[in-house]
This record gives structure tokens, C-alpha cells and sequence, in this order.
């Protein structure tokens, strides 16, 4: 599924790069500007006197050809992210696993928890009651 989904990415990136050349080939309505300044006068030249209807037809197809395959791409994504997050996106590790005394309750706990002194925090001296009173 990924190695589809690169390929249809990059299709999806040619036909952007096309897009873009034939909006720039084309005429402005006013026989200036962008269009003739890239190649507007080639096109002309390349497909006769019906250049505006060619380039027309071929940046609509194009246009639809970018948004469906965008679509398809967003589906596919989604697809992929569902089926990683179904079949467990973590591998799983063998092993034994015991149950954790607390889910057994309190009685379990406390016969699993082995006796442990834990020493007491050293105190800090306390002052002499002399030291705190100043004549």
C-alpha cells in the first residue's frame, strides 16, 4: 500500500508541475502580461489558431486530474493510519506477565510487598532555648 502511495504522490507532483506550465503558457485576456512573457507566443505557435481552447481543455483536465488524485491520496492516508493503528502500530514483546498485585486488592498487596524498614529522615538539632533569646 505505501509503495502505491508514493507513486500516486509522485504523479500527483508531475501533474502539478504540468498545471503550472499551462496556466503559464497561456494568453492573458488582454494579450499581455505573464502569459506572453513565458511562452504565451510558443503555444501559439505549437498548436495554430486555436491555442486558447487547447490549453483551456488541457488546464481543466489537468485541474480535475490534481483534485481527484488529491482526494485519493487523503483516502489513502486515512486507510493507512487506520490499518496501522488497528493491527498495533507497537510490536508486542513475548514474555511471561504476571498480574499485578493491586489488581488482585489490598490483601494480595500486602502479602506480595515484602516488609522493608525504611530508616527515618535525619532531625536537625534544635537550637538552645538560650541561644534565641538576646539580652
Amino acid at each position: 500500500m505505501s509503495i502505491l502511495i508514493g507513486i500516486l504522490t509522485f504523479i500527483l507532483i508531475l501533474i502539478s508541475v504540468f498545471l503550472v506550465l499551462i496556466v503559464l503558457a497561456q494568453k492573458a485576456k488582454s494579450d499581455g502580461g505573464m502569459g506572453s512573457a513565458m511562452g504565451g507566443g510558443m503555444a501559439e505557435a505549437a498548436f495554430g489558431a486555436d491555442t486558447t481552447n487547447v490549453l483551456s481543455k488541457l488546464t481543466i483536465n489537468a485541474a480535475i486530474a490534481f483534485f481527484v488524485l488529491a482526494f485519493v491520496l487523503y483516502l489513502a492516508r486515512i486507510h493507512q493510519r487506520k490499518q496501522n493503528l488497528e493491527g498495533g502500530a507497537l510490536p508486542s514483546i513475548p514474555g511471561a506477565m504476571t498480574p499485578s498485585p493491586l489488581a488482585a486488592g489490598p490483601e494480595a498487596a500486602k502479602k506480595a510487598a515484602p516488609a522493608v524498614a525504611v530508616p527515618a529522615a535525619p532531625v536537625a538539632p534544635t537550637p538552645a532555648p538560650d541561644a534565641a533569646k538576646k539580652p
